[in-house]
């Protein structure tokens, strides 16, 4: 049994979907398991983690939209604004995704669909240096 994990981190420029599927996959080819599973974690209150299409960038921006409407930036609907206008909207839109996904290991890759990436959801405006924590258990 292996047990790996390491710290990724991502520089976000601004609000969005960023996709991080090539710096995982790098990262777990070079552990060579042939299978496990691979907890990938976000460590932060405002990003979040998806799994999602990645082909056509019309539903990365579909995406952006929806949750812009869904928790927009209306300094008159929140308490909640100590980093500013785009704070309280930053958590209501990691509260309705995850920070934490498991992906399972088959043949030494990422068991993700044809059309499947992984993105960090950053839903702060300004530009941030997140972390992502890779644990992988495999063999």
């Amino acid at each position: 049994m292996v047990v790996a994990t390491h710290m990724l981190t991502v520089r976000t420029a601004r609000r969005g979907l960023v996709e991080i599927t090539r710096e995982i996959s790098g990262w777990l080819e070079a552990r060579r398991v042939s299978s496990g599973l691979l907890n990938v974690f976000c460590t932060h209150t405002s990003a979040s983690l998806l799994i999602q299409e990645n082909a056509a960038p019309e539903v990365r921006a579909d995406l952006e939209r929806f949750f812009e409407q869904l928790a927009p930036e209306d300094p008159k609907r929140y308490a909640h604004d100590e980093e500013g206008p785009d704070d309280m909207p930053a958590h209501l839109r990691t509260a309705l995704t995850q920070v934490s996904l498991v992906i399972p290991v088959l043949e030494g890759r990422l068991a993700l669909g044809t059309w499947q990436g992984i993105y960090l959801f950053e839903h702060r405006r300004r530009p941030h240096e997140r972390r992502i924590v890779l644990q992988l258990l495999g063999e």
